[in-house]
């Protein structure tokens, strides 16, 4: 990455003049905004204290706001409001009232309003996740779900996702024959390296090892690619602009943030065409491939150049992560649980005998769907929804929320409710297991819900699910001490601080 612009130090005239200008203007914007008046009779969102000015910032100070915003929520209820600067926000912690707000009053906040990270990193909404929902996002969509993510594309690439499953169990194998016998194996290391591989197969039509990019005159090696496509956006999608909490004040240069966004847009836009370029000159060449970038140069024909990268771009970030954030938290409580997880293989075993699990035996196979659901319960891979923006004046649970308002769904917090999961904290594949009961991803939310709902959803059921359910088939998985149970997250999404390392034995 190239070195970073830095600007002189400000005179004292100048701090003065910016301090006196900062004070001034959020003076203003508070005051203002206090004096909204109810257009109704219904009350507001109970708020959470907070100080002048700044509302509740300084309690925001960790990374992992959800953890926050679920203590609150005891206090304060399932919905209340905080202020982020100037800028007002609804929490909710409620199924019910998180439902409502996904269904019922979808169409009075259904848009986004992107920190500036987000806003540069998805190139001002030009992707499904991140986009208003419009003709464009409709139109986007629509192709990902034919191209890539739908039952029938999923059915397509069936054969790229069985790839992956013997490739991770090959390598296991192989640390197996190749290690100490209390050796631990670093499971995130391969499993995501897969994942990528899948992803570039579907989305590109093979995989990586290295790549010229023209734009910036060097040859990256597969490591480098996945840094610049997968790790370097999610880290950069959690980096913090102040001006994001005070908008008034977007005038005030913050030119260590901007470029070092910058330069990530630029080194992503710069890799994704270089791969685009591979490509063409393989189908120039006569070479077919069964992916997405063929499906999209034919069908896809009132997308732009830009829409087309961002397109791709799109099902190759997301299938790299939050699956594999899924996955390795399942596989730790699996091995934290040694009776759960004989439970499992004896289940495999009465359904599959000596054949190999496939993704036909799922449906004879509950207790796999019962562990992913209560995995995405647990440990909700996307713990808060990418934040709402109430267009227009709306209701939910019984409050007004006036137009302007951000809204912030934590769905940790929803999967934390007491009154609806019994212990909660505790990690109970038992609970999905109930007579009768219909078991959807709405039952977590963990991919959100109502027309916005994840359109990648299906895949990262049968990849985790099969994935679970090889690594049990084939290895007994075992912590090796009680410091695997001291576990943190870190980034976007709820991954593991350190990656899970267990011991593993072959069975049989």
């Amino acid at each position: 990455m190239s070195s970073m612009i830095t600007l002189p130090f400000p005179t004292p005239i100048a701090i003065v003049g910016t301090v006196v200008a900062i004070v001034v203007a959020l003076s203003f914007r508070y005051l203002t905004s206090n004096r909204t008046s109810q257009p109704n009779r219904l009350p507001p969102v109970p708020a959470v204290p907070g100080v002048p000015l700044l509302g509740n910032l300084l309690q925001l100070k960790e990374k992992k706001p959800y953890m926050t915003f679920t203590r609150w929520a005891e206090t304060y209820g399932p919905i209340y409001s905080i202020r982020t600067g100037a800028t007002s926000m609804v929490v909710v912690s409620s199924n019910e009232i998180a439902k409502e707000a996904f269904v019922t009053r979808f169409q009075s906040i259904s848009t986004r309003n992107l920190s500036k990270a987000l806003k540069v990193l998805t190139a001002d909404k030009t992707m499904v996740a991140m986009s208003d929902y419009d003709d464009y996002h409709k139109t986007v969509k629509r192709h990902i779900l034919t191209g890539v993510l739908g039952p029938n594309a999923q059915k397509k690439h069936r054969i790229h996702r069985d790839i992956m499953m013997e490739n991770v169990s090959n390598q296991l194998h192989a640390f197996v024959i190749n290690s100490t016998e209390q050796e631990e194996v670093d499971l995130r290391k391969i499993f995501q390296s897969e994942l990528f591989g899948l992803a570039m197969r579907q989305t590109m039509g093979k995989d990586v090892d290295s790549i010229y990019v023209e734009d910036l005159k060097t040859t990256m090696n597969r490591d480098e690619v996945f840094q610049v496509l997968v790790v370097d956006p999610m880290m950069g999608a959690i980096d913090v602009d102040w001006r994001d909490f005070f908008p008034c004040l977007k005038w005030v240069p913050n030119k260590r943030f901007e470029n070092t966004i910058q330069q990530m847009y630029i080194r992503r836009e710069a890799v994704m065409k270089a791969l685009i370029k591979e490509h063409k000159k393989r189908i120039a060449s006569g070479e077919k491939m069964n992916s997405y970038i063929d499906y999209l140069l034919s069908e896809a024909q009132t997308l732009n150049d830009h829409q087309l990268l961002m397109s791709l771009w799109e099902p190759i970030i997301e299938s790299s992560d939050t699956t594999m954030v899924t996955t390795e938290w399942a596989m730790y409580e699996l091995a934290k649980n040694p009776k759960i997880q004989d439970r499992l293989y004896r289940d495999i075993q009465n359904v599959c005998g000596s054949d190999k699990i496939t993704e036909e035996h799922l449906s004879q196979l509950p207790y796999i769907t019962a562990i992913f659901h209560e995995t995405l319960r647990r440990h909700s891979p996307v713990p808060i929804i990418p934040l709402r923006h109430v267009h227009e004046d709306t209701v939910l649970g019984g409050y007004h929320v006036p137009a302007g308002t951000e809204l912030a769904v934590n769905i940790y917090g929803c999967n934390m409710e007491k009154s609806v999961w019994e212990n909660p904290g505790e990690w109970s594949p038992e609970r999905f297991m109930k007579d009768n009961e219909k078991l959807d991803f709405q039952t977590t939310m963990a991919f959100g819900g109502g027309k916005r709902v994840c359109a990648g959803s299906l895949q990262a059921m049968l990849i985790s699910c099969i994935g679970i359910g090889r690594l049990v088939q084939e290895f007994e998985w075992k912590l090796k001490d009680k410091a695997q149970e001291d576990v943190n997250t870190i980034g976007l999404t709820t991954q593991m601080l350190r990656p899970l390392r267990a011991m593993i034995k072959p069975r049989n």
